[in-house]
Order: structure tokens, then sequence, then C-alpha cells
């Protein structure tokens, strides 16, 4: 059988050279070019241990000279960082084993059972897992990273209850609230749209628009963009939020200007042509049939300063729109 060519490093913690030579002697039957090292004690072990060099898998007996059992595994643990360690002993003891596993130890075997297939196997899974555990805090810290030093509000709410489970800083500076007041809040609290509740919120998948209330009392317009996560074993909402008051207060804004403006704009082609035909019909009339017994030169020159007149106010009131068009 071809043997693995990763070129491991494993560390020995073991002070009986028997078994240390029947580990190593495993080892050798299943990996070609394994780096071995061995430490007899804890003390020794230590000084390994805080050199830059980094292993692969530790295999620990229980039994040194200087130190043993669960403090000797809770004192290796401070010592590593991510490195799987499996502990080798001859103890049978089912409750120690369970203990140790709990404590963060990858595998727990009897000497007595071990052979070649059973160690490789062991360190094996101890890598992977150990892979896959250290993926695990590396991508739960972007997403910390990601999370809290958002600019923008961010929060995680239970997807049954809609209870908060975590905020990040933006929302407590946004909203008022401390961390402590978010946890102990739903989402409902917040929401003060009469026409939608979170319910109705959350049913919807993008973004979504409500009113949410401030600590100070203030309701504010937000945006809400929502995902599914599983967080802390519970299925979950994050949610990124956009205020979007000032945003809105102009766009009512410049909606009410365009109202004005189609305003001035209907006066301008219908107001004003009424005194405006009125001045050209009386100049055409003048023109044409001039002073009569029912209009004098007198009657022509009332009626159109009346008309003049009627287009002043016309065109002080457009005035008058114009200057509230542009405050």
């Amino acid at each position: 059988m071809q043997k693995d060519r990763h070129p491991y490093k494993v560390l020995i913690i073991e002070d009986n050279p028997g078994d240390f030579f029947l580990v190593e002697d495993f080892l050798l039957e299943k990996m070609a070019i394994p780096e071995i090292i061995q430490a007899g004690s804890f003390s020794e072990a230590e000084l390994i241990l805080e050199s830059d060099v980094k292993y692969d898998v530790i295999l620990l007996d229980l039994s040194l000279p200087d130190k043993s059992g669960e403090e000797l595994i809770i004192e290796i643990l401070k010592k590593t960082s991510g490195t799987p360690i499996i502990v080798l002993t001859g103890f049978t003891d089912m409750r120690f084993s369970v203990r140790s596993l709990s404590l963060g130890v990858s595998d727990y075997l009897l000497k007595d059972d071990l052979n070649a297939q059973v160690l490789y196997k062991s360190i094996i899974y101890g890598i992977e897992r150990s892979s896959f555990i250290n993926e695990l805090k590396e991508s739960e810290k972007r997403y910390r990273e990601l999370f809290h030093l958002s600019p923008q509000p961010m929060w995680v709410c239970e997807k049954e209850t809609y209870t908060f489970l975590d905020v990040n800083d933006a929302a407590v500076k946004h909203y008022g609230y401390d961390a402590s007041e978010f946890r102990g809040m739903s989402l409902n609290q917040l929401n003060t749209d009469n026409q939608t509740n979170a319910v109705d919120i959350l049913s919807f998948d993008g973004t979504m628009h409500t009113k949410h209330l401030l600590k100070d009392g203030k309701i504010i317009d937000v945006d809400i963009r929502v995902t599914e996560l599983l967080f802390q074993s519970k299925t979950a909402l994050l949610m990124l939020v956009t205020d979007i008051t000032e945003r809105k207060k102009y766009i009512e804004a410049i909606e009410l200007q365009n109202a004005k403006l189609k305003e001035i704009a209907w006066i301008q082609s219908h107001v004003v042509r009424s005194p405006l035909a009125k001045l050209m019909g009386l100049i055409e009339l003048y023109d044409v049939i001039g002073e009569t017994e029912d209009m004098t030169a007198e009657d022509y020159r009332k009626h159109i300063l009346e008309a003049a007149e009627e287009l002043d106010h016309v065109i002080k009131d457009i005035s008058e729109k114009t200057k509230a068009v542009n405050v």
C-alpha cells in the first residue's frame, strides 16, 4: 500500500521509550516522510511549543513525570492554537475520555487497542476537523468584522419571534438603544407603520420599506434588506438597514416643486392668454373701426387699462409661485 507522502510534523509527548518507538513505527508504516519530535515531559513539551514551529498533530500521553491527567490536557491546550491533540493512554476510564473530548482534544485512544491504521485515521480525522474548525472560526471572524464595522445599522433577529439576537455598533448609535436594550426587544417594537408589521415586512424577499421609532421618539423611514442564516443554532434573519428619511424628504420636495411648476406652466398657457387676448382684440378693433358712438377713445383706454391690470396681476402671481418653487 502506498504511503502518505505529505510532510507531516508530529510532536509526540511521551516519557516511555518503548511506547514512543511503537508509535513512531506506526507513523512510519503509514507516512513516507514524517518529521517526528519527542518530548519526554511537560516542561520539555512547553519549551518546544514556545517555538514558531507549527505541528500538524500532537500525540499526548497522559502520565508524564511532571504533569498528568486533566491538568496536563488543559496546559497543553493553552499552548497550542488549533493543532489537533490526540490523547494516548493506558487508562480505560470512559468518563475521563468524554471529559477529555469536552476539553478540546481531537481523539482519545487506548494504547492497548492502538495500531497503525487506527492511529493514522485518527490523525487524518483530527487534521481535517481542525482545518474545518479553523475555517469556521475565520469565517465567523470575517462576519463579525463586516457586521460590527459596517457604517450602516445591521442586526440579527430570530425568524420566529423577531427578537434581536445581535446588533452592530452603527445600529446602537443610530437608534439610541444600547446592545442590551436591543436584545430585550423585538422588531415589532421598532416598527411604527400601522399598515405594515414585522411579519408583513419579512414575508417579502429583497428590500422592504417601513417606519422605525428611535429611542428619542423620532420616527424615521427605512429600507431593509433581509438574508436568512443560521445564528447560534437558530434560524435567523440578518438585516441591513438604510435610513431614507432625508432622501424621502428630498424626493417629496422635488415632487412638490414639480407640481408647482406644472401649475405655473398651466397659468402661462391658459390664464395669461385671456387678458392678452383682450388687449390684442381692443387694439385691433380700434385700428379697424376706430371711435364710435358706443366706444369712444376713453372707453378703449379704460378697457385696455383693465386688461393690462389683469395681465399684471397674473404675472405677479406667476412671479410669487416661481419664488416659492426656488426656495
